[in-house]
């Protein structure tokens, strides 16, 4: 078990699915003790809404999440270099924040979260899928940081 960070930036491929379940999921377990954020490599789909729909079942709200990219955190004044961690959920993303903070003494971890996208036939399927994704996070979450005692 590792000590809670002050602050974490998850990131995947979109900011779309896996990064913001992360961010909300880490914010529910962990309250505000951690600065939490989310980016993706690109922005260029709004929040998934299976991952909504998954994540308010355990009373995570997702809904007003707005995806950013890297490139849009630097615009907006999110200093990569303020982080003291960085969680990459994707290849994609990894390569990326490993390249962005090269110059910084900055951990970057991978950790290999399913991509449920384009996963399942039936919504009920699909559901399923975003479940096993959203619970993989879950495993991943209390194994760095310890069950915090929050029913998830």
């Amino acid at each position: 078990m590792q000590e809670l960070p002050q602050s974490v930036l998850f990131c995947c491929d979109h900011n779309a699915v896996r990064s913001p379940m992360a961010e909300g999921i880490m914010k529910k377990l962990y309250g505000t003790d951690t600065y939490v954020q989310s980016a993706g490599v690109k922005s260029d789909m709004d929040i998934d809404g299976f991952s909504i729909a998954v994540c308010r079942e355990l009373g995570v709200e997702l809904d007003r999440h707005r995806t950013r990219s890297f490139d849009e955190m630097e615009q907006w004044g999110d200093d990569l270099s303020s982080f003291d961690l960085i969680v990459a959920l994707s290849p994609a993303s990894q390569r990326k924040a490993l390249d962005l903070t090269r110059l910084f003494h900055l951990d970057v971890v991978y950790w290999p979260i399913m991509d449920p996208t384009g996963l399942g036939e039936t919504r009920e399927a699909k559901l399923n899928a975003y479940r096993q994704t959203r619970d993989q996070i879950i495993k991943h979450l209390k194994d760095r940081w310890g069950d915090p005692g929050i029913g998830l």
